[in-house]
């Protein structure tokens, strides 16, 4: 309608499949673009600059965050992360969705600054599927799971400031859902004002 894209950060708890999600949609369709967060820790065996992370230096960081170039950042162990700025609004110029899975702390930062962002906290239906896909995963011990759960309950709390909770029980219906509620996102009155001000000069010239 407006021919610019949307801003789409996702959430949601460890294990609801937040990533797996993101993966399809991003698979599954060319209207959507994946922000590439940036990075002050080293590369990974088989990581590539430009793909997983653009990866710089503390000194480059500090730079970007002078200048005003994150959407969002913080700081973990040791090492900053954050999300490019021009990137992100090069895309949505472009007409695509940028999809930017994030925690909810960042997603907050994102909403504050760009209101008309859309939110979606990813869940899976009830606390005991959480817990069965955390121990199913077989990569951490109970100690790590026990963690991941006191951090949903923290996040909980936080979830009334989403958008859209997406209950993620069968992925196909969960990508869905997604779809649909950031076209109906789109095509609310705030996020059309472009369009409705064309149409109202357009209107005026008559």
């Amino acid at each position: 309608m407006t021919g610019q894209g949307a801003l789409i950060v996702i959430s949601g708890f460890s294990g609801a499949g937040k990533g797996t999600l993101v993966e399809k949609l991003i698979a599954d369709s060319d209207r959507f673009s994946l922000s590439i967060s940036m990075t002050t820790r080293s590369p990974r065996e088989g990581e590539t600059n430009g793909k997983e992370y653009f990866f710089v230096t503390k000194e480059e960081f500090q730079k970007k965050i002078e200048e005003d170039g994150f959407l969002e950042y913080a700081g973990y162990v040791g090492n900053y992360y954050g999300t490019p700025k021009a990137y992100v609004e090069g895309e949505i110029a472009k007409g695509h969705d940028v999809i930017l899975e994030i925690e909810v702390q960042g997603a907050l930062q994102i909403k504050d600054k760009y209101p008309n962002a859309i939110l979606m906290f990813v869940t899976p239906p009830s606390v005991e599927e959480l817990k069965k896909r955390l121990i199913g995963r077989g990569t951490e011990n109970l100690e790590s799971i026990n963690k991941r759960l006191l951090r949903a309950k923290e996040e909980s709390i936080l979830m009334h400031k989403y958008d859209y909770i997406v209950v993620n029980d069968d992925i196909e219906d969960c990508k869905k859902s997604v779809i649909s509620f950031i076209d109906a996102a789109k095509s609310t009155p705030e996020r059309c004002s472009g369009f409705i001000k064309k149409l109202q000069n357009e209107l005026e010239e008559l």
